[in-house]
């Protein structure tokens, strides 16, 4: 299996039997190393053989899908044993469809009885509350010593005619609780007060039938005289679509019909009691299979949807399939193939060939569980071009190693680490439980990529001796506090040196990492800042150079091998020359200057600045007077050296502008020429060659011009990017003042009360502290660190070998299509 290149693939036609069709391809579906291409691309998907049967396969999925909603509506957990039905057959479609018609024709019958039950235990439960509340209110009026109930509703004279008190009609309803005030305005204005409301809130929620929501209503009961009234009060009930109940009026017919409506409301709950009961038995047993019915369904429907592509013969009884495969998987899917003719019981064997074509193959780069998320980042910037070095082999530990740079703390590079081994570990519980949520997604899809990251960042914290802000003493320091009490007490700061003789000090560095002294001294920020910043650009050089090495392997392996002479070569060298130098300059600073030295010339205030020298260097300037008792120069012959480095740098210039457009020249004149004596060999008739689904060739002012723009790219992102990568500085120094001043204006704050209350205290503080340290220093200051290590990656390493032009190998999959939760369409 090639390591850092994708896979050699190759076209091939498939000849299948009418009848073993669809089991090789579910046999295909199932292996997953097959890209069928459309040889149908002017045929409309209603007009393609197998359209009936993908329409089948939609009416199927909407008969699912309306299950799965009265599913999860009476929250009934779905089974998911995790298996994997294989395609059923063709034959099986009809069963399928007969078990899914009855299904819903059954659920749906449920639903509209019990829709219907649900509105008449609604109007009963309704006509309860009318009756109940109606009664309340006559009987405040007989209390009141009337010996007619409708007179006390008038006032104390009520409404008389020639001496005779007249009786009112009345009316008896409900209405939703928030249209009650609307309502007795509207019937105000409208019947010019001759009319007289009561009204009494229901206290218990009523359930909508239809939607099953909870809803408030209100009883109320109108009074009126006469049929205009009447006519005009049922009108703007009906408007406000409250409704409107019989009511008897005397007592006697109330009390007799309460009875009955009390019988009725029972012998329903009975009823409704068994409709749910029958639908929930129902469901919970559609519940068991729907998620292998899901399955099924699909697999039916992409094998046709597949099927669909391909071309029949003129007999009508072959089918004809063009696809991409992987050339190592080739009797790994000769093997499916028979295996589906076995099963499909047909005696003509398929036929598998390949084709030749210049059309580019896709590319296919296989990855694991781990390798997946490091070449998802690549391929995010850009498929890989057919069998180019594919960078996501170097990417697993360039890529954690950079993060670590700018994030360098043990604390937060181990809460990092648990939180992405947690993932690992509990990875299939979590993987089952098919969170939706985008932030999980990404996370979990990373875990791997996030436990390197935190791994390396332990590593590159206990580098900087940075663990949350604070450096830890492990080997005891090499500095030697070499001062009286007098100078300690009298001096605010003082020089410490770490070559004083003693025996009890050793005079080597500290073993690892930064040592410790360095926290307490007054200069840490500014020798951390050289330090950090040196690295960074070394580190960088590195990483440019090493892409640029990488494109080697695609110059040898695409047979461009004048291209490694014209083009390597000078981005190597003066890549080298030039920044390469650089940071061969600073080994040298490191290693000849140190304190204490005996020769003055060597002692740390005769070092050079690094940036001058090379500011210098480019310019051809140099300085020809020394400081006393130092020197100029940093070796014997830099000057010359330096002066032939930066001629040299220059001069690969023009090669690299010029030598790829004059090869290509050369090659156009040697094709034309051949092409000349072969149309004369063949008596004047010329031979022309099939370019179909290739490259078509180009001009050499497109060539020209493609050169000069990567050469303008080339050399002034030589120095764009090796600035860009000081943010490895620039970031680590920002994270870790972060860092230290939340310990200081944070967590410090708690560790000043000495008293009892000071525990209760510092528990408070430390729980803002952890929940700063989490989403700041954690997560932003870690998603920034990512961003950044990402475009590092991206634009400074992969634009030296990787152009990126390529597409992706997506075969036909039952696993990537199953990856679509169902209802999810």
């Amino acid at each position: 299996m090639p390591l850092f290149r994708s896979e050699e693939m190759t076209l091939c036609q498939l000849f299948l039997q009418s009848e073993a069709a669809y089991a090789c391809v579910a046999e295909l579906g199932e292996l997953g190393l097959a890209q069928f291409r459309d040889l149908n691309p002017d045929v409309s998907a209603f007009q393609r053989k197998f359209v009936n049967e993908v329409r089948r396969c939609d009416e199927m999925e909407r008969k699912l899908r309306y299950l799965e909603k009265e599913i999860k509506r009476d929250d009934i957990p779905i089974l998911d044993t995790g298996e994997n039905p294989e395609a059923p057959q063709p034959r099986e479609m009809i069963d399928l469809e007969a078990a899914f018609e009855k299904l819903e024709n059954e659920l749906r019958e449920v639903n509209q009885n019990s829709e219907a039950l649900k509105k008449n235990f609604l109007e009963l439960t309704e006509l309860k509350h009318i009756l109940r509340k109606t009664q309340t209110f006559f009987d405040e009026m007989a209390e009141s010593g009337h010996e007619d109930e409708h007179a006390n509703l008038l006032g104390d004279d009520g409404l008389r005619a020639g001496g005779q008190v007249l009786k009112l009609g009345f009316v008896a309803g409900v209405i939703l609780r928030e249209r009650l005030p609307a309502f007795e305005r509207m019937l105000w204005r409208a019947c010019r007060g001759n009319v007289f409301l009561r009204q009494a809130e229901i206290d218990a929620a009523l359930e909508d039938p239809v939607t099953g929501d909870q809803v408030y209503k209100s009883v109320f009961i109108i009074f009126f005289q006469g049929d205009q009234l009447k006519t005009r009060v049922k009108k703007i009930c009906e408007g406000f679509r409250a409704t409107l109940y019989p009511c008897p009026e005397t007592p006697a017919e109330r009390r007799e019909m309460a009875i009955g409506v009390m019988t009725r409301i029972e012998d329903l709950n009975t009823v409704l009691g068994q409709t749910q009961d029958h639908r929930h038995r129902v469901l919970v047993a559609a519940a068991k299979n729907i998620k292998n019915w899901f399955v099924k369904v699909r697999k039916i429907k992409s094998i046709y949807h597949t099927l669909n592509l391909f071309n029949l013969d003129v007999t009508q009884k072959c089918l004809i399939a063009e696809c991409w495969i992987p050339v190592t998987d080739m009797e790994t899917i000769q093997m499916s193939l028979r295996r589906g003719t076995e099963r499909s019981g047909s005696s003509v064997p398929p036929i598998l060939n390949r084709m030749m074509t210049r059309e580019v193959p896709p590319t296919y780069n296989r990855t694991n569980k781990f390798t997946a998320g490091f070449q998802n980042l690549v391929d995010a910037y850009g498929v890989a071009t057919y069998r180019e070095v594919n960078p996501a082999s170097f990417t697993i530990i360039s890529f954690p190693f950079l993060f670590s740079m700018m994030f360098g703390d043990a604390g937060h590079g181990l809460l990092m680490t648990l939180f992405a081994l947690w993932m690992v570990v509990k990875e299939k519980p979590l993987a089952a439980k098919k969170i939706q949520s985008e932030i999980w997604v990404i996370c979990f899809a990373g875990r791997y990529i996030m436990l390197l990251m935190g791994l390396f960042s332990i590593y590159a914290g206990f580098i900087y001796n940075d663990v949350f802000s604070k450096g830890v003493n492990i080997f005891g320091s090499a500095y030697k506090v070499n001062l009286t009490d007098h100078e300690l007490q009298h001096h605010h700061s003082g020089m410490l040196v770490p070559n004083e003789a003693n025996n009890h000090y050793r005079q080597t560095p500290y073993p690892f990492g930064v040592d410790p002294i360095w926290m307490l001294a007054e200069n840490k920020i500014p020798y951390l800042n050289a330090y950090k910043m040196k690295i960074s650009i070394i580190f960088g050089v590195v990483h440019m150079g090493f892409g640029v090495i990488l494109g080697i392997w695609n110059h040898r392996f695409f047979g461009r091998n004048m291209n490694i002479l014209v083009e390597f070569v000078p981005q190597i060298i003066f890549l080298v020359f030039l920044f390469g130098y650089l940071c061969i300059l600073m080994f040298i600073k490191w290693t000849k200057y140190y304190a204490g030295a005996e020769d003055q010339a060597l002692t740390p205030g005769c070092a050079p600045s690094i940036l001058i020298t090379f500011i210098g260097m480019v310019l051809f300037k140099y300085d020809t007077v020394a400081l006393d008792g130092c020197e100029n120069y940093m070796y014997p012959g830099q000057e010359t050296l330096q002066k032939v480095m930066i001629i040299t740098a220059v001069l690969v210039v023009p090669i690299l502008l010029f030598g790829k457009p004059i090869l290509f020249k050369m090659e156009m004149n040697k094709a034309k020429n051949h092409a000349v004596s072969e149309d004369v060999e063949v008596a004047g008739v010329p031979q022309t060659e099939n370019h179909e689904g290739g490259d078509e060739p180009h001009e050499f002012s497109d060539v020209m011009i493609h050169q000069a723009i990567h050469t303008i790219e080339y050399v002034l992102g030589s120095v764009s990017h090796t600035a860009s990568y000081l943010r490895l500085w620039a970031l680590s120094l920002a994270h870790s003042q972060l860092s230290e001043v939340l310990w200081l204006m944070v967590l410090r704050k708690g560790l000043m009360f000495q008293d009892w209350y000071g525990g209760v205290i510092l528990y408070f503080i430390f729980a803002a502290w952890a929940a700063l340290t989490v989403s700041i220093l954690v997560l932003m200051e870690g998603l920034s660190a990512f961003l950044h290590t990402l475009r590092l990656h991206w634009v400074e390493f992969q634009s030296k070998f990787y152009a990126g032009a390529g597409y992706l190998f997506v075969p036909f999959s039952f696993e990537n299509i199953m990856e679509v939760q169902p209802g999810e369409e």
